[in-house]
């Protein structure tokens, strides 16, 4: 009696730790913080003697197990996710945070850009290469490139657009070797590589890699901006904000805990995003006052995201104020009118 006991504990303890550890093909998302983004900007000389808060919001997501995905079937705001509804095709973790990463980066640039014309302080936008996101198994620069690379030159030719890039790549033959140059991490590396057909493209050859323009960004005065962990182009409007709200001799927020959401732009232009329930739910939890919404043109039986902020505002029964935006402009104006709190 006794070893059958200790036998079925035994089980019930492995199938506890099988319920809680084996990772399933999904993925769950549930609503993250609001992270005050004060202590991840830094102006060079800028203002710093203000009252109210600016933050951008996040999502948390993590791989689905057996206990993770039961709970999550009656968990508020929380969703069940297949691969295809994160990754792109082929695409593994690793690539997919990398992609985030090079996402915030570029929304960081247009934050900065749209700031300064707005403070009306000069900046200069360059290329910096190419940013390497995949690199296709068995294509020439397998095990060569990785994810998150930046090419800085081929045969000591510097790039300015993508298009000169692939131009003078699609110059070549196959066998045809190349110097290329490239960053990985602080460390500039230099490898010959042989260009061969693509794995997808046979009658074409290559590097065998996917890749964006990778710009930069030069402005007076500096700007630093520390957020290495968090990924995607969401938080593009509030680093707008809070640029500019350190730029400017005045406090932006009138004394309010302010969030919101949204791509930015390179004119202006307030961008349609992802989870946006989630994170009015997260914003609410974090007493956030008022949250900028993406007020955001859509096709015929696709809910904006404003409307579906404002969806699950009622549903919480929250007390924030949810104000819909198209650009930049629309939520300066709406701070300009706010009476000091």
């Amino acid at each position: 009696m006794k070893n059958n006991k200790v036998v079925f504990v035994v089980i019930v303890l492995a199938l506890s730790v099988f319920l809680s550890n084996y990772q399933l093909d999904f993925y769950i998302s549930k609503p993250g913080g609001a992270y005050e983004l004060s202590p991840l900007v830094e102006v060079e000389g800028g203002d710093e003697n203000d009252q109210g808060s600016l933050s951008l919001m996040t999502v948390s997501m993590m791989t689905a197990t057996p206990t993770l995905y039961l709970y999550s079937k009656f968990q508020e705001g929380y969703k069940i996710l297949r691969p295809e509804q994160v990754r792109n095709p082929h695409e593994t973790d690793d690539e997919y945070n990398v992609r985030q990463l090079k996402m915030m980066s570029d929304s960081q640039i247009n934050a900065l850009q749209v700031a300064f014309e707005e403070a009306e302080l000069p900046y200069e936008v360059s290329n910096n290469g190419v940013f390497v996101l995949h690199v296709i198994q068995g294509g020439a620069a397998d095990k060569i490139l990785l994810p998150g690379d930046r090419v800085l030159s081929i045969d000591a030719h510097e790039f300015k657009t993508m298009v000169e890039f692939i131009d003078y790549i699609s110059g070549k033959k196959r066998g045809d070797k190349v110097e290329v140059v490239f960053e990985r991490g602080d460390r500039e590396i230099k490898e010959t590589v042989e260009l061969a057909p693509l794995p997808t493209e046979p009658e074409r050859v290559g590097l065998g890699i996917s890749f964006v323009e990778d710009k930069k960004i030069t402005t007076e005065p500096k700007v630093k901006i520390d957020s290495d962990q968090i990924g995607g182009p969401s938080a593009g409007l509030m680093f707008t904000l809070e640029i500019l709200n350190q730029l400017l001799d005045k406090d932006i927020t009138k004394g309010y805990d302010v969030a919101g959401t949204g791509t930015m732009e390179s004119d202006g232009t307030v961008g349609r995003i992802g989870g946006i329930d989630q994170k009015i739910i997260a914003a609410d939890n974090d007493g956030i006052e008022i949250f900028f919404a993406p007020d955001d043109e859509v096709h015929e039986g696709v809910e904006s995201n404003y409307a579906l902020a404002i969806e699950t505002a009622e549903k919480i029964g929250t007390d924030m104020e949810v104000v819909p935006v198209k650009t930049l402009q629309d939520a300066l104006e709406y701070l300009d009118e706010l009476q000091p709190k």
